[in-house]
């Protein structure tokens, strides 16, 4: 049977059976029956009122920004999860989805341990843990006979749950007592408001049915806000007649106070029964959805999704969550991470009202949900569940966050491959063009340059060293764009061109370089390179830097000349790598910085000496700044100079001055003897006038001459290297 057709059997509830009934029941839990009163006793009928008005907002909001994000996508096996990972992706998904189905196999026991409680209240011969076991085997073979079995028992349930509730609100103790409004008492509101609101977080039971909803986006958004809707008038009703039929003190004291109310007392504690039962086997037939579709998604072995074949059950997820539920009700010790599992929830509501706050701001055209919330009202449902978290148990807050953390960096080293997209491109895009926008109305200054390079390297195979050189200028610092010139104009070139990129920049992630790759289809290099510097880069985040090699190709030197020549009037500073040898950069030791003073091109000489100093290649780099005068007299000047711009500057160097002793011992030669065991060495160059190209070719080539890897600059702005 094809996966697509035993989703399609799966998907066979609607929206009472599938969502607004576990949700029901899970929220009119334990804290309805044993806490409600307490809440009442404790705060006042206004305080309780609040209590129930704040948590349930908070519950609202969640609903309607699930309600958003279920209805802007086609929802399948996973509810939560599902909707997390295919929004923020799977490192996100995972981190939020592996807690969630923790928490919901451990509320398992959680629930069949209070509903073994409720019934030694009425036969305390029980064995506690034997009636655990076997409430936990039964709710075992309803789940693993089907959802179906479990939602018609669940019908059941709900029945026994109304009728308690009517034996609750027909009864009157006809106590005359005057109502508490307003009660300060020891405990606090703010205690008595954590230990109420986890009852209103129970509408993740329904969410995680998705994968067997007939009708997904329908069905979770109208039963979830049904289900907030109804069980807000019945707390609200609960505490308006709790308030008219008990004193305070009684309220305070008397957990069973509804009992005592009740015209049928009876069945209140079948209602305990119950609420805790329902929400155990709520939590039994959701958790294994959730295991199923983290299994599905390779976060965890794949063998663990395997499902049955006619409606796709999650049997063997269904195994384990019996056996970590068991596990739990034999070993006991549950009370220390029962507020843990609680902050699981909490964190898993918080991140899908930040979803929805994402998806309003980003306004991706793909976000069109059918139930619209402004993202004001979902953006006060993820504080109001990060502020309950705190508020409920600071320290299970702390443990669950850090958990969280590690799950995401852990998912994200194993790299694991999605195929569909998320919202983080949208993200990015979004900052991007505000930063963009704000930096267009900003005013740029010298001492803010940082270095945006434009990297020709011709075949990046061959240009490697001039790819991992503009990488050291650009590291953490500034923005390095490659570009693949291919030369000539013809339906071959272009129709090849989609794969030189993807070529390109499966190099760039492979050698996980932080560049921009780009091919450029170009009539010749000159034309090519001066289009590319004309259109690359938005606003003010225009590139400054242009990046060659030497040129190699002796048909090709005049052209390259006034390729510079062009560069310059384009505006931008011009660095040209030569590398003579195959071992490019020698020892990584020794940067020889000459400088000339003059064509405003010392500033940048040194400040790309510092640069590259700052990668782990050059950690033990040293900086030379060398200068050549004419006469052993301006020395001492000329070398107190260099120190005050080196020392203004913050840039650690040795300064060395040498004189030309003679005017026929030429510049190129003193500079070939002093750094010829360097490793880079760094030489401004002039502007090639026109019709001097060859001149200026025979120049530099005289200069490059016996030397190791060096930089020639041609710098166009002039850069501060003091602030």
């Amino acid at each position: 049977m094809s996966s697509k057709t035993s989703e399609l059997k799966s998907r066979r509830f609607g929206t009472f059976g599938g969502v607004f009934t576990p949700n029901v029941l899970t929220i009119l839990g334990v804290i309805l029956f044993l806490r409600a009163g307490w809440v009442v006793g404790n705060t006042g009928l206004l305080g309780a009122l609040l209590i129930i008005v704040i948590s349930n907002f908070i519950s609202l909001s969640t609903g309607l920004s699930l309600s958003a994000i279920a209805t802007n996508m086609d929802v399948k096996a996973g509810g939560n999860y599902y909707m997390i990972s295919r929004t923020l992706g799977l490192e996100v998904g995972g981190s939020i989805g592996i807690p969630l189905y923790f928490s919901q196999a451990l509320s398992v026991a959680f629930y069949v341990i209070g509903f073994t409680e409720g019934l030694r209240w009425v036969f305390p011969q029980l064995n506690p843990i034997l009636t655990a076991s076997i409430t936990c085997t039964i709710l075992l073979f309803i789940s693993f006979i089907g959802a179906d079995l479990a939602l018609k028992v669940q019908y059941f349930i709900l029945a026994v749950l109304c009728l308690s509730l009517v034996s609750f609100f027909a009864g009157w103790t006809g106590s005359q007592h005057t109502i508490v409004f307003w009660n300060q008492s020891k405990v606090g509101f703010w205690p008595v408001f954590a230990v109420f609101f986890p009852a209103v977080t129970g509408i993740e039971v329904g969410v995680s049915m998705s994968g067997d909803l007939k009708d997904p986006q329908y069905s979770i958004s109208r039963g979830t806000l049904m289900a907030i809707g109804v069980t807000f008038l019945v707390y609200v009703a609960q505490a308006v007649w709790l308030s008219l039929n008990a004193s305070g003190a009684e309220l305070s004291r008397n957990l069973m106070v509804m009992k005592t109310v009740a015209r049928w007392p009876r069945l209140i504690n079948a209602g305990l029964w119950a609420a805790t039962i329902s929400s155990a086997l709520g939590c039994i037939v959701a958790a294994p959805r959730t295991l199923q579709a983290l299994a599905l998604d390779k976060i965890l072995p794949g063998f663990i999704a395997k499902g049955s074949k006619r409606t796709n059950e999650p049997r063997i997820a269904i195994i384990i969550t019996f056996i970590i539920a068991e596990a739990c009700i034999l070993l006991g010790g549950l009370d220390t991470v029962a507020p843990v599992i609680t902050m699981f929830f909490l964190n898993t509501y918080g991140v899908i009202n930040l979803l929805a706050v994402l998806e309003n701001l980003i306004g991706n055209p793909s976000y069109r949900p059918q139930v619209k919330v402004p993202w004001l009202i979902s953006l006060a449902g993820a504080v109001g569940c990060y502020a309950a978290m705190f508020l409920i148990h600071a320290p299970a807050t702390i443990v669950a966050i850090i958990t969280t953390l590690c799950l995401y960096v852990y998912l994200g080293r194993k790299d694991i491959q999605s195929t569909w997209g998320d919202i983080k491109s949208g993200i990015w895009f979004s900052l991007a063009r505000f930063a963009l926008l704000k930096l267009e109305d900003s005013e740029l200054y010298p001492q803010n340059w940082r270095p945006n390079i434009l990297v020709f390297s011709g075949n990046h195979k061959t240009g490697r060293h001039l790819i991992f050189f503009a990488h050291w200028l650009g590291k953490k610092k500034g923005i390095v764009s490659l570009y693949q010139m291919i030369f000539g104009n013809n339906d071959f070139i272009l129709r090849h061109s989609a794969t030189a990129t993807k070529i390109l920049n499966n190099f760039i992630s492979t050698n996980n370089l932080p560049a921009l790759g780009h091919v450029c289809i170009a009539e010749d290099f000159r034309s090519g390179i001066k289009q590319v510097c004309q259109t690359s880069g938005m606003g003010r985040m225009q590139s400054n830097l242009v990046l060659l090699g030497w040129c190699k190709k002796s048909s090709r030197e005049i052209e390259f000349a006034r390729l510079i020549r062009d560069l310059h009037y384009l505006q931008k500073s011009v660095l040209i790598l030569n590398i003579p040898t195959e071992n490019a950069f020698g020892n990584y030791k020794r940067i020889d910085v000459w400088w000339g003073g003059m064509q405003n091109n010392g500033n940048l000489m040194i400040l790309i000496a510092y640069l590259i100093c700052q990668n782990s290649e050059w950690r033990e780099c040293e900086i030379n700044l060398n200068m050549i005068i004419a006469k052993e007299q301006g020395r001492a000047a000329a070398t107190t100079n260099l120190k005050k711009i080196l020392q203004d500057a913050r840039i650690e160097a040795n300064v060395n001055v040498f004189v030309q002793d003679s005017p026929k011992v030429k510049v190129p030669y003193l500079i070939r003897k002093h750094s010829q065991d360097a490793d880079l060495v760094i030489l401004g160059m002039r502007l090639p006038e026109e019709g001097q190209e060859e001149a200026f070719i025979e120049r530099m080539i005289l200069f490059l001459a016996g030397l190791p890897t060096a930089l020639l600059i041609k710098s166009v702005e002039n850069i501060e290297l003091t602030t």
